[in-house]
């Protein structure tokens, strides 16, 4: 197994901030991402609204100096449990490394964090066909949310504003 270090993404690191773009632009070209890179504007306005969000929460992969795996969380709440969650929002390993156990590490860490600060639950979404990631998902512990069985699981649904 390849050795990696996992941590949280300081974003007035300099180093921290390469990272995270260069993670999030693999990801985005990623055909289970966005299936292209990311714009300049994202590219170049996406650590200030990161750092600007006050519910960001972002653990970095690294493999020596290279950033190897990301996992972008922000902080919700869960009005049913009244207590915090912490939602994934954006989750990858580099092809290099996938099945060397970086993924479960950053998974474990975002889980850490959540337990630690009284989380009821961590949320995500992931592509339907996105088998490799729903297997890893399925292994944590992740399932579709039913809340109540008549009503059938929960569904991701978005409304691009353009």
């Amino acid at each position: 197994m390849t050795e990696f270090e996992i941590f949280k993404a300081d974003l007035t690191n300099d180093e921290h901030q390469r990272a995270v773009v260069a993670m999030l632009d693999a990801y985005s070209a990623d055909p289970m991402g966005n299936g292209k890179p990311l714009s300049d504007y994202a590219r170049s306005n996406l650590v200030s609204g990161l750092a600007g969000h006050p519910t960001t929460l972002i653990f970095l992969a690294t493999r020596g100096s290279r950033p190897c795996g990301i996992a972008v969380c922000f902080r919700g709440f869960s009005t049913f449990a009244a207590r915090p969650l912490i939602n994934v929002h954006d989750f990858y390993v580099d092809a290099e490394v996938r099945g060397q156990g970086v993924g479960r590490a950053l998974l474990d860490a975002v889980e850490r964090e959540a337990r630690k600060t009284g989380c009821c639950k961590l949320t995500l979404e992931v592509q339907e066909n996105n088998s490799k990631a729903r297997a890893i998902y399925d292994k944590f512990g992740f399932a579709q949310t039913v809340h109540v069985a008549d009503a059938g699981g929960a569904l991701f649904l978005s409304k691009p504003l353009g």
